[in-house]
């Protein structure tokens, strides 16, 4: 076999090997014949003729996503940086416009992010722009694919991952947060200071009445103790003024001995003479007699009055 003949066997095998090529999954590759647009291909094995078709280039029809740093001024005057992810997709339909209209698409993604950004958060206060963030993405969202559907292209989600004012102002915010906290930790203590006041007030007030009922009671037991006395007394001749004297007299005495049980007391009773008990006993009789005339006495004037007039 001629020289010539294995040269013509040897390109037909390398046409016939060009022939064909793969094209992988989620994948759309271009076909252009001299130069022009001819067709589109999905994956699998395909055919192109060689020599006259070649492969433009190929797109993914994968959700891709694109993220977009932007910095921007708030309106209360703070700079702040927001990053958008933008998740977008080719449209298989629409290959062609996404091949043929757009030179760099994320380029063309990134000043649609901008524009949109730049207007609507300069319209915003800093926190504001941290409770709208989905309204944000919303607007980004919308505007995307009002331009980007045109060129081939599906915009399946925006969203604001980050929101990164200026160090001060995050520090002036830290500052502000945690001054707030310890302005509520200290409401919360003086609540509690004032709960246990009036708790402690109202327990004190309990305990100072039942003080005085007990007190009371034991006053009124006293009472009926020495009234019962009295009547004992009187029973063995003994009048009341005596029974009275004799009565304070055995206080006197009982007062004495408990302060001699009490080995570190300082009090001093006085008198303490032995004739003390008994000059006691001798002033507590007359006193309670003459108590005992003057109240007569004011009695038959008031009766001799009334009978007057």
């Amino acid at each position: 076999m001629s020289m010539s003949l294995y040269l013509i066997v040897f390109v037909s095998v390398v046409l016939l090997f060009a022939s064909f090529f793969i094209v992988k999954q989620q994948t759309a590759a271009i076909i252009e014949r001299f130069g022009r647009y001819q067709s589109i291909r999905n994956s699998g094995l395909q055919l192109k003729i060689p020599l006259v078709d070649r492969i433009a280039g190929k797109l993914s029809l994968k959700i891709q996503q694109l993220d977009v740093i932007i910095e921007t001024k708030t309106l209360d005057d703070v700079f702040v940086k927001l990053k958008v992810s933008v998740q977008y997709v080719v449209i298989k339909e629409k290959v062609y416009d996404a091949f043929y209209k757009l030179e760099y698409p994320h380029d063309q993604i990134t000043s649609f992010v901008f524009d949109v950004v730049r207007a609507e958060v300069p319209k915003m206060r800093l926190d504001d722009v941290f409770v709208k963030k989905d309204d944000i993405a919303i607007a980004v969202k919308r505007e995307l694919q009002e331009y980007m559907s045109e060129y081939g292209y599906d915009i399946i989600k925006t969203l604001v991952t980050d929101i990164d004012p200026d160090a001060q102002v995050k520090a002036a915010m830290n500052r502000i947060n945690a001054a707030d906290r310890e302005k509520t930790a200290a409401q919360f203590e003086g609540d509690a200071q004032r709960i246990l006041i009036v708790e402690k007030a109202k327990a004190e007030a309990e305990s100072k009445r039942l003080q005085g009922q007990g007190i009371a009671d034991q006053r009124r037991e006293i009472a009926r103790g020495l009234e019962e006395s009295v009547e004992v007394l009187n029973k063995v001749g003994i009048n009341s003024q005596e029974a009275s004297a004799l009565i304070v007299v055995t206080q006197h005495y009982d007062t004495l001995q408990a302060i001699g049980e009490e080995t570190n007391t300082n009090l001093i009773l006085l008198p303490n003479s032995p004739q003390a008990g008994s000059d006691m006993l001798n002033n507590m009789v007359a006193s309670f007699t003459a108590s005992n005339q003057i109240g007569e006495a004011m009695k038959n004037q008031n009766n001799k009055k009334n009978k007057d007039e």
